[in-house]
């Protein structure tokens, strides 16, 4: 007599609601070795008991991956989900509309048209039944005759947006398939996984419905607009490199002429040590006029992020006695001690980290530090005297990085290390010299620091 577990399982997401429903064969469980079930479940809902049985916990979403990968079709599921809360059709205010057709020719369902009877002036009406509640009408209408977002109150100007989690997508993109909203799902070329685009998303939660690994959920709204940001500029950057090579690396050229007269000019005005002026009126009037206004804002403060700081470390030799306690005390070996001379610092291999110049007693050696800094949404150009070492973080962007290992290779303290395709930090060994953040040719690793040290 063969055994069987029923169960019933709820999985509950915001704003929807999805029951499970399965049988598992046990005897039929008890032939089988390698468990496919197990490794096909993206969200680790389904193990192996102490006494062999296949279990399935709360966890499990109803993506049914389990009960396709089992080859002796011992489990049975099958999946109910709630009718999603989806927007009300668009309202069209009659007495605006001015019969422009703008709403028509952007409908990408045909769900528009204008009509006129003898009672009233010509206007847009909407078919309700084909209408997929995208906005697209919306937001091209010049009058503002057509007002759209019933569900916002709960779902938008109370924080929430649909986001993809690219660390639980699965790649299958059957989300892409589904939607409604043409544009508000499109798919990386960096990353090869879909992601949302907030501002055309119709939160009609059909990619919710069919997502196999639970990847797709509310977040706040602040953080999908962020979010869509990092890897809108992603799409940028690559976009450029598919470019023709000559034209990239002009426009690389002088972006980054632009960058360095900035720079040049600002810093030419201050003899102090410490300062920071406001020059994200500069750059964004530049960098925008040179790619004919292809980038926003955000997008100029992701290309700041990742520029180069320049750096500048001396000794003054009448204050330096040759006490050689910064040679032992650098990380990577670029203090010499030239006698009769004061020591001499390798600039090509030193990384300023600034160990030397917290072990120095007679304050004989100075490293400064200018570099573009993003802040409240302003762009700053800093100057500041690295008087001890950085304190801070390396943080890791899993989602960017491409497991290349070129951070590993260029750190001169083995802090870091690749496994499993992720990269690990072992703080005990870092400096913070941000060396890896310099290099990282997508900018999936930054070097977060505290500013109290300058």
């Amino acid at each position: 007599m063969p055994t069987t577990t029923n169960n019933t399982k709820k999985y509950c997401k915001p704003l929807r609601e999805v029951e499970v429903d399965y049988k598992i064969d046990h005897s039929k469980c008890e032939t089988c070795e390698d468990k496919p079930c197990i490794l096909s479940c993206p969200v680790a809902a389904i193990n192996e008991s102490v006494n062999g049985e296949i279990e399935i916990d709360d966890k499990c979403v109803g993506c049914v991956l389990c009960r396709e990968a089992c080859p002796y079709d011992a489990i049975k599921m099958e999946t109910t989900l709630s009718e999603p809360i989806r927007e009300n059709v668009p309202n069209i205010n009659t007495k605006l509309c001015r019969q422009c057709g703008a709403c028509v020719k952007a409908c990408k369902t045909g769900s528009i048209q204008l009509i006129s009877s003898g009672t009233e002036e010509a206007h847009s009406e909407i078919n309700e039944d084909t209408c997929v509640r995208c906005g697209y009408c919306a937001r091209v209408c010049p009058t503002e005759a057509i007002k759209y977002g019933e569900i916002l109150p709960r779902s938008v100007v109370g924080g929430k947006a649909i986001v993809v989690d690219q660390k639980n997508c699965i790649g299958c993109m059957t989300c892409t398939r589904v939607c409604p909203s043409k544009g508000a799902i499109n798919v990386g070329n960096v990353s090869k996984l879909p992601f949302i685009n907030p501002s055309y998303c119709a939160r009609c939660e059909e990619c919710m419905n069919v997502c196999p690994s639970a990847a797709i959920r509310y977040s706040s709204r602040k953080r999908a607009y962020q979010n869509f940001s990092k890897i809108k500029t992603m799409e940028i950057v690559s976009e450029l490199l598919e470019k023709e090579a000559g034209k990239l690396s002009n426009d690389a050229v002088r972006i980054n002429s632009i960058l360095n007269s900035i720079a040049r000019d600002v810093a030419l005005k201050h003899e102090e040590k410490n300062f920071n002026e406001d020059v994200t009126g500069l750059i964004k009037d530049e960098i925008t006029s040179m790619l004919n206004s292809e980038l926003e804002i955000e997008d100029i403060q992701e290309i700041i992020g990742a520029t180069t700081p320049k750096r500048d470390i001396n000794v003054i030799e009448e204050d330096c006695i040759g006490c050689s306690e910064c040679i032992a005390e650098c990380p990577v070996d670029c203090i010499e001690l030239e006698i009769p001379s004061p020591v001499h610092i390798d600039t090509d291999s030193c990384v300023y980290c600034g160990k030397c110049v917290d072990k120095c007693k007679f304050n004989a050696i100075t490293l400064i530090e200018e570099h573009f800094q993003v802040k409240d949404g302003k762009i700053f150009y800093v100057r500041g005297e690295l008087l001890k070492p950085r304190t801070g973080e390396i943080v890791t962007d899993v989602n960017a990085c491409m497991a290349c290992g070129v951070c590993v290779k260029k750190c001169p303290t083995q802090a870091l290390k690749l496994e499993k395709d992720e990269i690990i930090v072992d703080s005990s060994k870092c400096i913070l010299c941000g060396e890896c953040d310099i290099i990282c040719p997508v900018n999936a690793i930054k070097l977060k620091i505290d500013t109290n040290g300058i």
